[in-house]
């Protein structure tokens, strides 16, 4: 089945290496592609543009997008793959829910930082906007100058309080059929043993996954979540973080200011991000 994918472009080198990222991750898969740019600035700076001026950005924008569709065909050369762009007036949320909802998209790619992203932090300003307010379309963001490896290994933090359903798991089990991944649940334990829910939505998580490959894992609780899951990561060597994006959830907790300001979440692999 054919796959729609948006790569929101500021036509930096970070959002460049998150496109090569995904038409390796995809290149087996019959995909269409979409970049998309958004002109809209804010009002303060477009007050200090003449419409001519604001016309001559928007074409020097259209042609980035024709050159940026010409160098993803000629250093993919697949046939499996075709690519279109989308040059929107809109800000960069509405701009990509409005692709989502038009062009049926199933993952969006992102790089982790935009062109002015501070480098100290894993997300950039428009990642982490586009996280808070997009819903039903996974994201994928890839850290910066990552290179492409098999997602072999696909860590799945969670604390067993919630019940998945097969539907929010659909995305993780996508991104597992690709390379028959191992999926790692992972319990961050914050008491010496699981309540009777958390034991009732393990076993549920695990009837979900029973036809994949999986382990499942306990951890003693850190100070900082955020050393933990990267701790987890490089001792059992994974490829790959998938969290589902809910209230009170890790994800939203670290997307919120001023704690991402404070911890600044450097996760060194691929992170899958989807929303309930």
């Amino acid at each position: 089945m054919k796959k729609n994918i948006l790569f929101p472009t500021d036509f930096s080198d970070n959002a460049w290496s998150a496109i090569v990222y995904a038409l390796k991750l995809y290149a087996e898969v019959e995909c269409k592609f979409y970049f998309l740019h958004s002109t809209k600035m804010s009002v303060s700076t477009m007050s200090n543009f003449s419409n001519k001026l604001l016309k001559v950005m928007s074409e020097n924008a259209m042609k980035e997008l024709v050159e940026l569709k010409t160098m993803a065909e000629v250093s993919n050369a697949n046939a499996n793959h075709e690519f279109e762009i989308i040059l929107s007036p809109h800000d960069i949320e509405t701009a990509v829910k409005s692709s989502i909802k038009k062009h049926q998209i199933d993952l969006m790619v992102m790089g982790t930082k935009g062109a002015t992203g501070a480098k100290e932090f894993f997300f950039g300003s428009n990642t982490v906007r586009i996280i808070k307010k997009v819903k039903g379309c996974p994201i994928l963001v890839i850290p910066d100058e990552f290179n492409f490896a098999p997602p072999k290994q696909i860590a799945f933090p969670t604390d067993y309080t919630r019940f998945y359903d097969d539907k929010e798991l659909r995305p993780l089990k996508d991104l597992a059929d690709l390379f028959d991944s191992k999926i790692l649940p992972v319990c961050i334990l914050s008491k010496d043993k699981l309540t009777d829910i958390q034991e009732y939505n393990m076993s549920m998580l695990k009837n979900y996954l029973e036809h994949y490959n999986t382990s499942f894992h306990f951890m003693p609780n850190y100070t900082k979540k955020t050393d933990e899951i990267n701790d987890f990561i490089t001792l059992l060597e994974v490829d790959m973080l998938a969290m589902i994006n809910y209230k009170h959830s890790f994800i939203e907790s670290i997307i919120k200011e001023p704690i991402i300001k404070k911890i600044g979440f450097h996760p060194i692999i691929p992170f899958l991000v989807i929303s309930e």
